[in-house]
């Protein structure tokens, strides 16, 4: 399996990133509208085979 692409920085500082109340899928992708197992950013290089154009940087307070 090959790995995400290395440019786009990890879901954890994105600002569609959360984390789920669901046992069964504890990330999810508020852009995309998804939960998963793994981290969204891992879904989507392997169904895309690119990295994910969703991400935006969260904003620091």
């Amino acid at each position: 399996m090959d790995s995400p692409q290395n440019d786009t920085p990890g879901c954890t500082k994105c600002a569609h990133y959360y984390i789920t109340h669901d046992a069964q899928f504890l990330h999810g992708c508020r852009a995309l509208s998804f939960k998963s197992k793994r981290l969204p950013q891992h879904e989507v290089s392997e169904a895309s085979g690119a990295p994910c154009l969703a991400f935006k940087e969260k904003k620091r307070q």
